[in-house]
């Protein structure tokens, strides 16, 4: 049973003393100031057309199933109202987080896994460089600051996309919609819907360069770890979401 334990608890031991690093890095020089641009612009700007995709048809589907729901009470002029909760407080974060994870930590762990099988990490190291705080610093900064931008512009496009179905087929007035969308949220959801993205940026990031640096066993190691990025963020982002959702319920 210890046994069973050892490589567990071990993985779970390296990935707190990585991301210790990692977070202790921020206050440390040097930055990598065009390390992190760089990888804002490929995290961020390359995510931008999936996000808005997804965001937009999320609120068109939301308000197409709520709508028949809603008319069995004769309550579809609430479609507003739960269309803005719904994206703010769950949908946005959470969609957004999962596209940002199958693309992103895919990424990150691939490319420094392919840089850990072809031994450039140890040249840096040989040369005086700090690998964690010259890759993976950067990509937690940058992904931390893009996650949350690109959920507030998911929801967003969520919203425009719930108010086309609203007044092309429901009848719903322009200003009934928006008045019910906006007077809904609260601070607690805002606070929400940006506090999530913004812990499961740093699982995302973290993630990808833990098993990206992690890697071994050549090309087909760049594959698993890759996998296992995508896999394990994908499931602390569930995780996250699971823990937070009943504080903010209760607040």
């Amino acid at each position: 049973m210890l046994d069973l334990l050892k490589i567990p608890v071990e993985s779970f031991q390296d990935f707190l003393y990585l991301s210790g690093r990692a977070v202790r890095n921020i206050v440390r020089k040097p930055h990598y100031a065009s390390d992190i641009l760089f990888q804002m612009d490929v995290i961020g700007f390359g995510s931008l057309f999936i996000v808005s995709l997804i965001g937009f048809f999320s609120g068109v589907v939301m308000a197409l199933q709520m709508s028949r729901a809603l008319a069995t009470y004769g309550a579809q002029g609430q479609i507003g109202q739960i269309v803005s909760i719904t994206l703010v407080r769950e949908l946005g974060p959470v969609l957004t987080a999962l596209l940002v994870a199958g693309r992103n930590a895919s990424g990150i762990a691939s490319e420094l896994g392919s840089m850990k099988v072809t031994e450039q990490l140890d040249a840096m190291r040989a040369l005086g460089t700090d690998p964690i705080q010259k890759l993976v610093t950067p990509r937690l900064i940058a992904t931390a600051v893009v996650l949350p931008l690109l959920t507030i512009l998911a929801d967003f496009l969520g919203l425009i996309g719930g108010y086309l179905i609203a007044t092309a087929m429901l009848n719903i007035t322009a200003s009934q919609y928006w008045q019910t969308a906006w007077r809904v949220l609260e601070y607690n959801d805002l606070v929400q819907g940006l506090l999530k993205p913004f812990l499961f940026a740093i699982v995302i990031a973290l993630v990808g360069c833990f098993y990206g640096m992690r890697t071994s066993g050549g090309t087909q190691g760049v594959g698993l770890s890759t996998t296992k990025a995508v896999v394990v963020s994908s499931v602390w982002i569930f995780i996250i979401t699971s823990l937070l959702d009943p504080l903010f319920v209760n607040l």
